[in-house]
């Protein structure tokens, strides 16, 4: 069985930054695509970015030049930067793996973006 579990969701005022980091752990032999969605009250769950196992990244349009997605391939781990938060960036933020061909998703954390 695989978990992941995020973590580094907050409240932070527009313009601010957080980090989001998942760790996935468990009986693990290779993690291909991971990816970050998120889901915002009353909205259908969106991808927010992706990455492959050697790097490949793609984001959604509305956070392009804002989010970096990074991944340690070493420590099972997937990371979420996100700078100049806006208020519509609120949402709980879900952590994704294909793991071994399994779809896996985290707990999610929840990201307030407000003043």
């Amino acid at each position: 069985q695989v978990q992941l579990v995020e973590s580094g969701g907050g409240l932070v005022q527009p313009g601010g930054s957080l980090r989001l980091s998942c760790a996935a752990s468990g009986t693990i032999v290779s993690i291909n695509v991971m990816a970050w969605h998120r889901q915002a009250p009353g909205k259908q769950r969106e991808l927010v970015a992706v990455i492959t196992r050697y790097g490949i990244t793609n984001y959604a349009d509305s956070v392009k030049g804002r989010f970096t997605i990074s991944r340690d391939n070493a420590k099972n781990m997937v990371y979420l930067q996100m700078n100049s938060l806006k208020p519509e960036d609120t949402a709980v933020y879900y952590c994704r793996a294909f793991v071994d061909g399994t779809d896996y998703w985290g707990q999610g954390t929840q990201v307030t973006v407000s003043s």
